[in-house]
């Protein structure tokens, strides 16, 4: 039997917020609630498990590949919706995109009231 990942927990204060805003970035759908976690399944299979949580989390950091099509509309989304977006994970460089590894990456993190740091997301071109 091969390995693979299926899903991860992603710990929120508002997992109907988070979930959406993740899955409107990305061109996807929240998928129905199942008990304590609303799901986002990738293309792959695998499932971002929304969880809402009462206590402080720590940043989290998920990364997503896609096509120079999908980056493109992912960029036009952010940019519409005016997230703030920088070309590493720490701030340095912010309101750039990164030329790492031969593609185009982009980091941006969406901050809740009740967890200033974020998740940070960061979303690859296929190269």
């Amino acid at each position: 039997m091969s390995v693979e990942f299926n899903h991860t927990v992603v710990l929120t204060p508002d997992r109907e917020k988070s979930a959406r805003f993740v899955a409107e970035i990305l061109g996807l759908e929240p998928g129905p609630p199942a008990g304590a976690f609303l799901p986002v399944t990738t293309a792959n299979g695998v499932t971002l498990d929304f969880a809402t949580v009462g206590v402080d989390i720590p940043v989290q950091h998920y990364a997503f590949l896609v096509s120079e099509e999908e980056f493109d509309a992912i960029l036009g989304r952010l940019v519409a919706a005016r997230v703030p977006l920088q070309a590493d994970p720490h701030g340095r460089y912010p309101r750039r995109l990164n030329r790492n590894d031969g593609g185009r990456g982009v980091y941006f993190r969406r901050v809740f009231v009740r967890d200033p740091d974020g998740r940070v997301v960061n979303v690859l071109r296929h190269r």
